[in-house]
């Protein structure tokens, strides 16, 4: 398929594509003139399905959107000031953000490397050892694609709470009902589900300005609680004594306090775990090995460094955790706000906060809708066949968005179970993301090594060390963030932690169905095994002009012309 010639250095393009999608699609084709983007993606076995209309800013936007520190923050107050208190939410934000940046680093220099929207998946089978690849694709795409398609609806329960608790606080008689945000939760998805069908173009225009208005809307209200607190005319000091904002920890477990602190991570990790998005909207965005990593590091560098502020004018003007966690109101952002705010600025907050976690749920469906595409692209669900397809008018995963929209009001019946129950939407999405990202990272550093291939954005010599940084936070998180709050005879069925089941479960039987099925058929990305991901240390996969190789390799159009129409794709490793 490929001939040696020794007259120019080799570009990414002219790598020798051996693997073929199903339906004969070659992701070579001799009368197209490829772009660098194009290169690419065509050296890592596929071809470009999507128009590039997403730039570095766009793809920040969604990214941040999905972020959506405001709505976050509000959503899973209950865990970061409920755990520790406002030590946890102080320099346990800090504590925890290091291991999280590490994390958000290492993942863009595969992103870097392996610009696909399979992303975390892709880089999993590619570097796994040899005859592992696929069960690494495997365990990592159910993992990724269960904390995807959780996002949207945790953030529209929230949301839909929050929407409530506005209705509580301006008629104190009104008390909401699960039935009635189980309706509005499942209204809010289906709009969701329809602007995520919308043209590529059309998704970046709105979720810029969505993104625009969150991070507006986040420095807004960092100014306006400080400002605006009452505290004095309640009979309080403006602030509280930073010796009790950094030196309490609040008994909310009944474990140590450092462990409490530890616990509650949950909430700075799933605030931010939407990072990973410029990497699912890699074939989507102009540049991408360059432009999609720097928008995840953006991302999590932008969003650790505000959503610490926000953090911080809360811990300093909360007056009484206890009464924040049990209100009538059914949302801790909301009773926070009443302790300290009049009610008008109240109101206004928690409209703030409202718009920008609509916007953030509907960031949340278009990315969870490109991995469902990706997996799907490559037989990982059944009846993939329907949701791998590119609807012809706008260019985007219609049906995989529809998919994921079912899935996520069908989990939203968790609200009828209580708040513990829908609670473990939050535990899936934490615990699901952080063991995604964490997978192809702990397989590059233990495994790869110095025989990794960087892209053009790399951590140079710093990569392994930032690497272990990272695996060994996310070791450490997994178990911690599976504990209950309460132990001993205090532990009953309404006060237990429920994501090991709501998370283990679906997990367990994905590898059930590997045992019995799947390791016969699923063979992993249909990648190209000879692409430039492994070689010597220091080469990097870049586009058109890459003087990093020396061999020159010139793809053959009359061999891949006539490759037959419907060969066997290329088995990984």
């Amino acid at each position: 398929m490929a001939s040696v010639t020794s007259h120019r250095k080799r570009s990414v393009a002219d790598e020798p594509v051996t693997s073929v999608l199903p339906g004969g699609d070659v992701p070579y084709d001799p009368n197209h003139e490829f772009s660098a983007d194009e290169e690419v993606l065509a050296a890592l076995g596929y071809k470009s399905e999507f128009r590039r209309e997403f730039s570095l800013f766009t793809t920040f936007c969604v990214s941040f959107a999905v972020l959506g520190l405001l709505p976050s923050f509000a959503s899973t107050l209950y865990y970061g000031m409920g755990y520790a208190g406002t030590a946890g939410m102080t320099w346990g934000w800090i504590v925890a953000m290091v291991g999280i940046q590490s994390v958000a680093m290492s993942m863009a220099e595969l992103c870097s490397s392996m610009p696909t929207s399979g992303g975390l998946y892709y880089a999993s089978a590619v570097l796994a050892p040899p005859g592992w690849g696929p069960l690494a694709a495997w365990i990592t795409g159910w993992s990724n694609w269960l904390g995807q398609v959780t996002a949207a609806p945790s953030v529209n329960w929230g949301i839909a709470s929050m929407m409530l608790a506005a209705g509580s606080i301006q008629n104190p008689g009104y008390v909401p009902t699960n039935y009635q945000t189980f309706l509005l939760t499942t209204f809010i998805m289906l709009i969701h589900g329809v602007m995520s069908s919308f043209p590529t173009k059309w998704l970046a225009q709105i979720n810029s300005g969505g993104s625009t208005f969150n991070f507006l809307a986040l420095i807004i209200v960092i100014i306006l609680i400080p400002a605006g607190t009452d505290r004095v005319a309640r009979g309080l000091p403006k602030f509280t004594p930073s010796s009790e904002v950094w030196g309490d920890i609040y008994e909310g477990t009944s474990y140590p306090p450092g462990v409490s602190v530890l616990m509650s991570f949950i909430g700075v990790i799933w605030t931010m775990s939407g990072y990973d998005s410029p990497f699912h909207l890699a074939e989507e965005c102009s540049n991408a090995n360059i432009a999609s990593p720097r928008a995840i590091v953006l991302t999590s560098a932008t969003g650790g460094i505000f959503g610490w502020f926000l953090q911080l004018v809360v811990a300093y003007t909360v007056v009484d955790i206890d009464d924040v966690l049990e209100s009538d109101l059914g949302q801790p952002f909301a009773a926070y706000l009443i302790q300290c705010m009049p009610q008008k600025m109240v109101m206004a907050i928690l409209s703030l906060t409202i718009i920008a976690g609509f916007s953030m749920g509907q960031g949340c469906m278009i990315a969870a809708s490109r991995v469902t595409f990706a997996y799907a692209r490559d037989d990982c669900f059944p009846l993939s066949k329907y949701w791998k397809v590119v609807n012809k008018t706008t260019q985007t995963p219609v049906n995989a968005v529809w998919f994921n929209c079912v899935i996520g009001i069908l989990l939203l019946f968790l609200i009828f179970g209580g708040d513990l129950a829908i609670g473990a939407l939050f535990s899936i999405g934490a615990i699901a993301a952080f063991v995604a990202f964490t997978t192809p990272i702990v397989i590059r550093v233990f495994f790869v090594g110095n025989r990794f291939r960087p892209g053009p954005w790399n951590l140079g010599k710093f990569s392994i060390p930032i690497g272990v940084v990272a695996s060994g936070f996310v070791a450490l998180m997994v178990p911690i963030l599976c504990l209950p709050s309460v132990t001993g005879a205090d532990l009953t069925p309404d006060m237990m932690n429920w994501t090991c089941l709501v998370y283990g479960a679906p997990m367990l039987g994905s590898l059930i169905w590997w045992v019995v099925s799947a390791r016969k058929w699923f063979k992993g990305p249909k990648v190209n095994i000879e692409h430039l991901m492994l070689g010597r240390e220091g080469n990097v996969v870049d586009g058109k002009g890459n003087d990093s190789a020396s061999d020159a390799v010139e793809v053959d159009s009359k061999a891949v012309q006539e490759l037959p129409s419907d060969p066997k794709p290329a088995e990984l490793k």
